[in-house]
């Protein structure tokens, strides 16, 4: 079973930033995409950015597009997302996921595709 730890969440002002971890682990197929999504109270989880296992291509959702940057390290065990310019509507719990196996040279984040989650992390914009 794959596994995720999330980290890196908290509160923080408008304007700043944050980075996302996500530890993942118990991978036994070697061609999968990673996806960020996050949910406010209230309203359905999105998706917000995917990397691949194998080509590192990503996809950024329109919301974020400019502010947010998906990339994960050389060890291929931890995805990052690096948020910048924070809004407040910013604000919900971030997942991440897998999808397993992918094979496409680009991922998507639509989280229907994706099989496995993380527990969350909050972020919480405010001043």
């Amino acid at each position: 079973q794959v596994t995720f730890v999330e980290s890196g969440g908290g509160l923080v002002q408008p304007g700043g930033s944050l980075r996302l971890s996500c530890v993942v682990s118990g991978f036994t197929e070697d061609y999968y995409a990673i996806g960020w999504f996050r949910q406010a109270p209230g309203k359905e989880r999105e998706g917000v950015s995917c990397i691949t296992s194998e080509t590192t291509m990503t996809r950024v959702a329109d919301s974020v597009q400019g502010r947010f940057t998906i990339s994960r390290d050389n060890a291929k065990n931890i995805v990052y997302l690096q948020m910048n310019s924070l809004r407040p509507e910013d604000t919900a719990v971030y997942y991440c996921a897998a999808e397993i196996p992918f094979y496409g040279a680009v991922c998507y984040i639509d989280p229907e595709r994706y099989d496995d989650w993380g527990q969350g992390t909050q972020v919480t914009v405010s001043s």
